[in-house]
């Protein structure tokens, strides 16, 4: 039988929707991406905001009108179990169960009786390996689920549980299989990635040790907080060669009145003392943030006070989310809720400080030599990233998943124009 998957949300939800579609394959199903070809339907949804729920339930009414045996998963299934019930699914399940899907669909087609799978118990890592990804240069791989911070705003520590991490030999013999099957870059993921630890090895120790894995010749970190850049990470920041010049540091708000209110885990004062310290060891870094604006409690004093904040940080781009009011987390409960029309505005007013701050970062290396790495090539024109994930556009057909150097000679619509110097660069 043929199956497609639809997936929804982050790089964790990427990388188990990957994993998925292996495990299918290995059990004769066969992937495709034709809508009308497909017999099996699998939505990997996404609870990070209202919109994120939507956009999900959206998808599985679209599928469910389309008669086809549906499998929905995820972070929205898990958050709203009873919802999801309510639409006669045929395999309903959360967070869990995502590498026991093939076996689900065989017990479904024999049966043909309905299966809803959810838990209550704590979670371990589940076992997850993904040898290929078939789409992308880059592969990612998920070493870390769960959090246990606990913003105030934020749903995701209730639907993905408490931290948990990949076993250090299973991801390092995963990475060497990703190196193998010819993937030049790792993007390490998780929910709190920067948090892992397997049996006291932490981010630090599995990124030395990786590095060691010949042809792999990045390393780049989907994203951390800022707290958890502690000695032993910023030591590896500054020594091993294989990191990416980029790292993306969630601030959230640019003022400690709004921080508290978050709950985030630092003060204004210490995330710029460390944005400080990752500069100071590679000065030039791209260092991309998010920041939700409209929390309950943000004035206009206190909105212009995180545009100040990120103009002084110069961010090379900041993701800007209106904040969005999720049942049962403690922010929804706060009185002085801000009106969407003001979200809608401050949200225009910041997205254009972060268009002109990358617009500022990319013309720093107008007339540099940057190493390019291909993702796209047509019939004239190749497009890659740099270490510090500088989009690049270079006038010829080059060869996919290699890195080249380039000279950049113009900016133009969001991206550098560059310039073929070397065939090849070998690290």
């Amino acid at each position: 039988m043929k199956f497609s998957i639809i997936t929804l949300g982050c790089k964790v939800n990427a990388y188990e929707s990957e994993m998925i579609k292996e495990d299918l394959e290995k059990n004769h199903f066969v992937y495709t991406e034709n809508e009308c070809d497909a017999d099996i339907f699998i939505i990997n949804t996404c609870s990070v905001t209202n919109m994120a729920d939507n956009k999900s339930k959206k998808m599985v009414r679209h599928v469910k009108r389309l008669g086809k045996i549906l499998v929905v998963c995820g972070c929205s299934s898990e958050n709203n179990p009873s919802m999801y019930e309510e639409l006669g699914i045929d395999i309903l399940i959360g967070n869990r169960d995502k590498n026991k899907i093939a076996t689900l669909l065989k017990a479904y087609l024999e049966t043909k009786e309905p299966i809803k799978n959810f838990y209550e118990d704590a979670p371990c890592f589940e076992k997850m390996q993904v040898q290929e990804f078939e789409s992308h240069t880059r592969a990612f791989v998920k070493i870390e689920d769960g959090c246990n911070n606990y913003c105030s705003y934020c749903i995701i520590p209730y639907v993905r549980k408490n931290i948990r991490s990949k076993d250090f030999s299973d991801a390092v013999n995963e990475i060497k299989t990703l190196v193998e099957n010819g993937h030049k870059e790792i993007v390490l993921t998780g929910i709190l990635t920067g948090s892992y630890n397997s049996n006291g090895k932490t981010l630090a120790d599995l990124i030395t040790e990786i590095s060691k894995i010949e042809g792999l010749e990045r390393i780049r970190i989907s994203s951390m907080e800022a707290t958890e850049f502690d000695n032993a990470m910023l030591s590896v920041v500054k020594n091993n060669k294989k990191v990416v010049n980029h790292f993306h540091i969630p601030l959230q708000a640019g003022s400690d009145e709004i921080l508290k209110r978050m709950n985030r885990k630092y003060t204004l004062e210490e995330f710029k003392k460390k944005i400080a310290e990752i500069r100071q060891i590679k000065p030039d870094v791209s260092i991309t943030t998010d920041v939700i604006v409209g929390h309950p409690y943000e004035t206009d004093a206190l909105f212009l006070k995180t545009i100040e904040t990120c103009r002084e940080l110069a961010f090379s781009k900041i993701h800007v989310f209106p904040y969005s009011k999720r049942d049962g987390t403690p922010s929804s409960r706060m009185p002085n809720q801000v009106d969407d029309a003001t979200k809608k505005k401050r949200s225009r007013m910041l997205n254009q400080v972060s268009k002109e701050l990358e617009e500022e970062f990319y013309k720093k290396h107008l007339h540099q030599e940057v190493e390019v790495l291909i993702e796209e090539v047509h019939d004239k024109e190749s497009i890659g990233f740099t270490t510090n994930y500088m989009k690049v556009k270079i006038a010829k057909s080059l060869q996919r998943n290699e890195i080249y150097k380039v000279k950049v000679v113009d900016f133009k619509n969001g991206s550098l124009i560059g310039t073929l110097l070397e065939e090849k660069v070998t690290l």
